[in-house]
């Protein structure tokens, strides 16, 4: 606890618990609206810079891209690529789906 009791009384154990319970709710509720703050401020920036022609997201790793492909379709297995490739499965999954719509 961040507070210890100084005599061991009940009721003052028990106020000292719900005085830190309630500054563990305070503290989770500050990071919390200070992590959504800095999440809109960051979208507001990303919006301000596409607006302005400056932004255009994480461009694709067409290497990467290509040896998937070719791992794809000479047949290996998801786990194999991944290993290989070290990418996720996501990316090989949406790469196969782009394969097969091909």
């Amino acid at each position: 606890m961040a507070l210890q009791p100084e005599s061991s009384t009940e009721f003052m154990s028990s106020v000292l618990q719900a005085i830190n319970s309630m500054m563990l709710d305070m503290l989770a509720a500050i990071a919390r609206k200070d992590y959504e703050d800095r999440r809109s401020r960051q979208m507001q920036g990303i919006a301000r810079a596409k607006a302005e022609g400056k932004y255009s997201g994480r461009r694709k790793d067409t290497e990467k891209r290509k040896i998937i492909a070719s791992l794809l379709k000479s047949g290996h297995s998801y786990s194999e690529i991944q290993a290989t490739a070290k990418c996720s499965r996501q990316l090989i999954a949406s790469l196969s789906n782009e394969l097969k719509n091909k």
